[in-house]
């Protein structure tokens, strides 16, 4: 009897809660704990599958399987690396494909870090273009790319692109795709199954879920591109430590919960939010009116955590924070406890002064709901 997990043929419940699960043996716990060591046993030739810590580790095997799974259930000739964060992944996947003289695209509304890696790419002789995620603008520069790096939906104004169309468009110029999943998980869309070449995610964000780790990871068709990869984190040393790498696999047996209710609660949020005349630039791309709904319906099966929009001024928007009761005032997003920030604060972000990126936790829907609402009445005293 063929394996339905294996085949890709499982629910995607099913699929979380047994991801990357070793054989089971008998009086061993299902999930194995962390393995510590810098090195391991190695008499005679080196050819185990575990020799140093910086190159292996047992507990990142078990990782690495499960988010596979996630990524490209039923399917071979495909591999995950984890790494010590998102950055670390990103980094890795610019880094070991573009040489000097090379080409790289890249959302100009990206994560706000982009900048200060567009300023090393360039330190190191290879071009970086720009262009907005919305309306496929990225197409219009693609000529000549080696490298074509797309957020879907963006962070934080969550616009989205036409991942498929992007993809062939890139390929038939040469260019490899790296798409950054970290917004939409691998229960939200599958970019190897829309033609990517790399799929790139923050574990930090929902895929863990619990604003306790800080993780990242890239998955590839099998070949030189992910050698390359393997190679750069080798060779940096960007490795998660065996807890975290723990912590993560232990966390995503409860991903399709979690990202089923905080889907659904954020689209609560976003229709509650719709119509306030304070509220402005409202997106959520699960709205049925907003810009990137159409697209976003043919390539995500569910659309996030995170609601974004913009308050008159930014005192207005200091206000709401202060009086949210159950939303934490912090960075990063994905987790159980909901969280909101003015984004503005950090000044990377082409956003306006009022501009809240809000992050959906687990917490009952109409709490949250009446929360918001709340804060938002009393933000305007």
């Amino acid at each position: 009897m063929s394996d339905p997990i294996a085949a890709g043929g499982a629910g995607e419940g099913t699929r979380a809660v047994r991801a990357g699960l070793p054989e089971p043996v008998k009086y061993e716990p299902t999930l194995p704990g962390p393995v510590f060591a810098a090195h391991f046993h190695l008499p005679g030739e080196p050819t185990g599958p575990y020799t140093y810590g910086r190159d292996e580790n047992p507990t990142w095997t078990h990782l690495e399987r499960a988010v596979g799974e996630l990524e490209a259930p039923g399917r071979d000739g495909v591999e995950t690396l984890v790494f010590a964060s998102g950055m670390a992944a990103i980094s890795s996947v610019l880094f070991s494909q573009l040489r000097a003289g090379d080409t790289a695209v890249l959302p100009s509304d990206g994560y706000q870090a982009l900048p200060l890696v567009r300023a090393q790419l360039e330190a190191y002789g290879i071009e970086v273009r720009t262009a907005p995620t919305g309306g496929d603008a990225q197409l219009a520069v693609l000529d000549g790319a080696k490298l074509l790096w797309t957020e879907s939906p963006s962070n934080p104004g969550l616009d989205v692109c036409d991942i498929r169309r992007l993809v062939e468009a890139a390929h038939a110029r040469g260019a490899l795709v790296a798409v950054d999943n970290t917004l939409a998980t691998p229960l939200g869309q599958r970019p190897l199954e829309l033609g990517a070449d790399f799929s790139v995610a923050s574990g930090t964000k929902q895929l863990t879920g619990h604003g306790d780790v800080l993780l990242g990871y890239v998955t590839g068709r099998s070949g030189e591109p992910m050698t390359a990869v393997r190679r750069w984190r080798k060779i940096v040393g960007a490795i998660p430590g065996p807890m975290e790498a723990w912590l993560a696999h232990r966390s995503i047996a409860t991903l399709q919960l979690r990202v089923d209710r905080q889907s659904a609660t954020a689209l609560a949020v976003a229709q509650a939010l719709r119509g306030r005349p304070e509220v402005t630039g409202l997106r959520y791309p699960g709205l049925a009116d907003d810009p990137s709904h159409q697209v976003a319906s043919r390539q995500m099966r569910r659309f996030g955590c995170v609601v974004s929009f913009t308050l008159p001024t930014r005192a207005r928007a200091e206000r709401f924070l202060e009086e949210l009761r159950l939303v934490d005032d912090a960075t990063s997003f994905g987790g159980v406890r909901s969280t909101a920030e003015r984004r503005g604060r950090w000044g990377g972000d082409a956003v306006p002064e009022g501009f809240i990126r809000l992050s959906v936790g687990a917490e009952d829907p109409e709490d949250l709901v009446t929360d918001v609402l709340r804060a938002l009445e009393e933000s305007a005293r």
